[in-house]
């Protein structure tokens, strides 16, 4: 099995926590997303992935796109720790917040709308960091109120899930851009928490063999 992803990518940083917590071996390969213009846009990635994204995983004749499709597939198709509860109720909940965290705050701040920003529409440092600030701290300020209500160690209850997944991978990202986390205590509990656990540990952007 092989990764093709980038140290610091949020939605491969999502892939590398599933896998080690299911306990996977795969091969990491690097597409660096800002050398030579971005290897993500050339011939053999992008024939491999047409949306010029990581991740992109490979299992065997098979690939895949979209780092929670990813995420099921593995769920559905490996043993290990199941990464979903086995309530139909409670997983849909857990489906619920991880594309509130995914689909919701991670695009507004990802590398091609900030390059985007700073390129076509000649956006500034500072306006850029208050966009990422406000739109970080919106969708964190609802996630927070979800989860007072039902965080346990993790955000749903006692068992680390997709939703805890896409958590410590978002909240990662906004230390990156310096944004104020101090309004939402019951995400940093569970974030702290969750990287104490040694498949978090490896899967950290700084532990990655292409890190800079």
């Amino acid at each position: 099995m092989k990764l093709y992803g980038y140290w610091r990518s949020t939605a491969a940083y999502r892939v590398r926590i599933a896998l080690f917590l299911k306990e996977i071996e795969f091969d990491s390969i690097s597409v660096h997303l800002v050398n030579n213009g971005g290897e993500q846009h050339l011939p053999d990635y992008s024939q491999l992935n047409p949306t010029h994204l990581v991740p992109t995983l490979v299992d065997g004749d098979f690939h895949l796109n979209q780092s929670l499709a990813i995420i099921d597939y593995l769920e559905s198709s490996y043993k290990g720790a199941s990464l979903y509860p086995s309530c139909l109720k409670a997983r849909a909940k857990v489906q619920a917040l991880a594309l509130d965290i995914a689909c919701e705050i991670h695009p507004l701040n990802n590398l091609r709308v900030q390059q985007y920003l700073a390129n076509q529409l000649a956006v500034d440092n500072i306006a850029k960091q208050q966009w990422v600030e406000h739109w970080m701290s919106k969708g964190f300020a609802a996630i927070e109120v979800q989860i007072q209500q039902s965080a346990g160690a993790f955000c749903f209850a006692d068992q680390v899930t997709v939703a805890d997944i896409c958590l410590v991978a978002q909240v990662y990202n906004a230390h990156r851009f310096n944004v104020d986390m101090s309004a939402f205590p019951t995400i940093n509990r569970i974030v702290a928490h969750c990287n104490t656990l040694p498949a978090f540990i490896q899967a950290l952007p700084e532990n990655q063999p292409d890190a800079q």
